[in-house]
């Protein structure tokens, strides 16, 4: 792969994806292709969720149940928010972390782990033709929308990350500069 891909790299607003998304044999390539990270002591301390269909609206009826009830004086706004967080692309893959505590590999190189996971989705997807954005928000940290997704003790959710054709093109956001976060050590 070209550098010049990675330069064009660019998450598309979740808002602005919508069908197509990748069929069966893109999407299992994808998701193959996401799992290839450094994974120290290969503990494969991640794994992944697919939420398609109606269960994505499926979700987001929950998180407005879950955000209600723990705040009856939430916005209807807020809430139609939540009700549509996963509703415009075809699918969402929640990237979830499953740390080994009190393990010789660090917590912190097993989180990174997964979060490698959820950047070669976004990569994956630009590559195939698709875009993808990588969100969290309150429901990733939430401990009763990790109960409802099935998630153990010992796992987070990284994010959630929406693929799906491009219905609106996103503009890119000024980067910064190399020298502005390059420096060497020279002992």
């Amino acid at each position: 792969m070209p550098l010049s891909f990675l330069h064009r790299r660019l998450s598309v607003p979740s808002r602005q994806l919508g069908p197509p998304g990748p069929d069966d044999g893109q999407l299992r390539a994808l998701l193959e292709a996401a799992i290839r990270v450094p994974d120290h002591g290969r503990l494969v301390p991640y794994r992944l969720l697919l939420i398609r269909g109606d269960a994505r609206h499926a979700l987001g009826e929950a998180l407005a149940q879950i955000r209600a009830g723990k705040d009856p004086e939430t916005k209807p706004a807020v809430l139609t928010k939540d009700r549509e967080r996963f509703a415009s692309a075809p699918f969402v893959v929640a990237v979830i972390a499953r740390v080994l505590a009190d393990h010789k590999i660090p917590e912190i190189e097993q989180r990174f782990c997964a979060g490698c996971v959820a950047s070669n989705l976004l990569l994956g997807a630009q590559a195939l033709g698709f875009g993808a954005q990588w969100l969290t928000g309150w429901a990733a940290y939430d401990a009763d929308v990790a109960h409802r997704l099935g998630l153990t003790d010992n796992e987070s959710i990284v994010g959630f990350v929406h693929v799906g054709s491009v219905v609106l093109a996103a503009s890119d956001r000024p980067r910064v500069q190399l020298d502005d976060v390059l420096g060497e050590w020279t002992g």
